[in-house]
């Protein structure tokens, strides 16, 4: 009797494991061709390099100025 449920119970879980196996290799069929579908009906627009605008030296410098006003700001505050 024991024996009996053992296999069972091993049935069921071949047969429950399978049926996952199964459904998750037919997802994995079903995104593809959904991707393909997709990419064939709505191809994605290529972006173009975003240009950046040049900005003048004297913006870079103040920068730099403020940068250091704060350092030796903050170094005069430690002491």
């Amino acid at each position: 009797m024991e024996e009996n449920l053992i296999v069972e119970a091993l049935k069921f879980m071949v047969l429950g494991m399978g049926v996952v196996f199964s459904f998750l290799i037919i997802l994995i069929f079903v995104l593809k061709g959904q991707a393909a579908l997709v990419s064939k009906y709505f191809p994605a627009k290529e972006k173009e390099p975003a240009k950046k605008p040049q900005q003048p030296v004297a913006s870079n410098s103040a920068k730099v100025a403020a940068i250091v006003a704060a350092v030796q700001h903050h170094k005069n505050l430690k002491g």
